[in-house]
């Protein structure tokens, strides 16, 4: 494993192989994978490395990567790749999902046509995906499986019983009735047409908006399979809580763009038989997602995700009420039939936000502040090794909230070699800490006097991480200076 200054120096020879030069090499937040992430402003524009230690995969993200780019689909593209093929640059396509734009629609109550547009835009992108990015699309670069078989099926069925239902002593169920019923719906979605090319993680989070358009990431984990999948994976995703009504007509949408793709092409939508097979990639989706929230939630203890949990269970309840199969699946169904006594329990858990405090202080006055939370302090960075503008006439009576302080210390190289690694740190905290649910964490900058170097650490990073994370509350003390900003978890 590569130390971050190894990864960065690494990241740099890419560019510079390119023909361009890195300015600045920032660690961007690190999300659900093993990942690293910076970004990476050059001479000419900003571009994104990455740092991940399976080359299985990025081996397939290479390949699938080329493939869709010569085919014309939005996606990020490969610049250079480590001769390990650990390391490797991409074009930067923003910060701004669709997960955004859904969110924005939760807290205004209802989904506004612009976002229903984005998801009209990122269906026809995902029949282009399934039709044309499917031909000539090497398989045996796939990670970790080439096609959505019998096995990736039960797998997920799995993941199931053993991550949720299992940790659950409250609802009883017969196992052997219950794998009984997943063969028999394994059996019936593998009769489902699969040659197509199946995203697997084709999720609001994964689409990303540019210009008012769709460009998509995280498809390394992408097979030959099936249609349905993809379009319920989008269309059901739990968290972006999405009207039934929206959803049939989405539906409807999709299947008459596939008309138009498939009229000159074989198998035409009729012989797949979409409707038939649908309800199914339902079931085994929610199923899946419950095993998701179960190993994440409840094994791993990460707060957010127990907090999911009802969204998906009334969610796979409203599909039992109204079972859609041809067929009965038995015991599967009288365990979903159980799950209202899970409600009250993940319904009661109370959304704790993490608050993070960030002070800015002198060591000559005052000294390291006293944790109120009683966690113990977090960070204390020490800002007196870097450049003083307290040291310059024109400075005296300034802090580090004003322009022209600010102006000067983001003039040195110093302060920006000081708070990448800041930042690397501080955000290593805060992910762990919001998986872990954790209440508390405090950061703190001092300087001699607390009123320019660590005033200017201080609100720059506090207002970093309101940026970054905004599930989070952020409150910001310049205790020199007897000045608080805060900013509420959104």
């Amino acid at each position: 494993m590569l130390t971050l200054e190894e990864i960065k120096e690494t990241i740099a020879g890419l560019i510079e192989n390119i023909g361009e030069k890195a300015l600045e090499i920032n660690a961007m937040p690190s999300s659900g994978s093993s990942r690293k992430y910076f970004r990476v402003k050059t001479d000419k524009r900003v571009l994104i490395g990455a740092y991940n230690l399976n080359i299985e995969e990025n081996d397939a993200f290479f390949s699938f990567s080329k493939h869709f780019h010569e085919c014309g689909l939005p996606v990020p593209e490969i610049l250079a790749i480590s001769d390990s093929k650990e390391i490797y640059i991409q074009t930067d396509l923003g910060d701004d999902t669709l997960f955004n734009h859904v969110e924005n629609c939760l807290r205004n109550g209802k989904y506004d046509d612009e976002t229903v547009e984005l998801y009209k835009k990122s269906l026809d992108k995902l029949i282009d995906f399934q039709i044309i990015g499917h031909k000539g699309l090497d398989y045996s670069k796939a990670f970790p499986t080439a096609e959505f078989d019998e096995m990736s099926i039960m797998a997920d069925l799995n993941y199931f019983k053993y991550c949720f239902l299992k940790e659950h002593e409250e609802i009883s169920f017969n196992e052997t009735r219950l794998d009984t019923d997943f063969q028999t719906l394994t059996k019936y979605i593998l009769e489902a047409p699969s040659d197509f090319f199946m995203y697997r993680d084709f999720q609001s989070r994964n689409i990303m908006i540019v210009d008012n358009n769709p460009y998509f990431i995280d498809y390394q984990g992408g097979r030959k399979g099936p249609l349905q999948y993809d379009v319920v994976s989008l269309l059901y995703q739990v968290k972006a809580k999405m009207p039934q009504e929206l959803r049939d007509e989405l539906i409807d949408y999709y299947k008459q763009q596939l008309s138009k793709s498939c009229r000159d092409a074989r198998p035409c939508v009729s012989t797949i038989d979409f409707d038939k097979y649908f309800p199914a990639f339902v079931i085994l989706r929610l199923l899946q997602v419950l095993g998701a929230y179960g190993f994440r939630g409840l094994i791993q203890k990460k707060l957010h995700f127990m907090q999911s949990i009802p969204y998906a269970i009334r969610e796979i309840m409203n599909v039992n009420k109204k079972w859609p199969l041809p067929f009965e699946l038995p015991e599967l169904q009288a365990v979903i039939k159980q799950f209202d006594v899970l409600l009250a329990k993940y319904e009661n858990i109370e959304p704790e936000r993490l608050t993070i405090t960030v002070n800015s202080f002198s060591f000559k006055n005052g000294g390291v502040p006293y944790d109120k939370s009683g966690n113990g302090g977090g960070f204390v960075f020490d800002c007196r090794a870097l450049p003083n503008p307290g040291r310059y006439i024109e400075f005296k009576q300034k802090t580090g909230e004003d322009v022209e302080v600010q102006e000067f210390m983001d003039d040195k190289p110093d302060t920006h070699f000081f708070m990448q690694n800041v930042q690397l740190l501080v955000f290593q905290s805060i992910d762990n800490y919001l998986e872990r649910g954790f209440k508390n964490l405090q950061v703190n900058f001092g300087c001699t006097g607390g009123q320019h170097r660590s005033v200017f650490f201080a609100q720059r990073v506090g207002e970093m991480i309101h940026e970054n994370y905004p599930m989070v509350n952020v409150e910001i003390n310049h205790l020199a200076q007897h000045i608080s900003h805060c900013y509420e978890a959104k």
